[in-house]
């Protein structure tokens, strides 16, 4: 999946997600638990300018569980509080390994590095306690 499953660049809608994608700090990754729950967290990401998002976790995250047997997850961004500017995403995630880790990645450090300075002390620190990195395919946007 490329660049085509976000909406028109050309569109306001198709704008306003591609800037969220750019800008926003946090984005919620909902997997589903083994009972069927979905368990919606927030998490840091980066977007790749097409159609993956990157997500680095704890090792003992219950959401790896998750995707190991359901791949299926959302991403969404909150909304304007009066139920407007809403984006929800749907894709498949996977753990990936052909992925520099936090401190080593340039453009999450220009994103998340003071961030992760205040969270673990310091970029390597946040490496060391959040070193498993997940891609999700986005493969479906809606919203309005």
């Amino acid at each position: 999946m490329g660049n085509d499953v976000l909406p028109d660049s050309g569109s306001d809608f198709g704008q306003r997600v591609r800037r969220r994608l750019r800008e926003e700090q946090v984005v919620w990754f909902t997997t589903v638990g083994a009972d069927g729950t979905p368990q919606p967290n927030p998490v840091w990401f980066l977007w790749d300018e097409g159609a993956t998002a990157l997500v680095y976790n704890r090792a003992d995250a219950n959401r790896l569980t998750h995707i190991a047997s359901r791949e299926r997850v959302a991403l969404q961004f909150d909304g304007d509080g009066h139920g407007g500017d809403i984006v929800v995403m749907l894709g498949r995630a996977q753990l990936v390994e052909d992925v520099p880790a936090p401190h080593a990645n340039a453009a999450y450090v220009a994103k998340y590095g003071d961030a992760m300075t205040m969270v673990s002390g310091s970029p390597e620190a946040f490496s060391a306690a959040y070193p498993v990195a997940i891609a999700v395919q986005i493969e479906r946007i809606r919203g309005h």
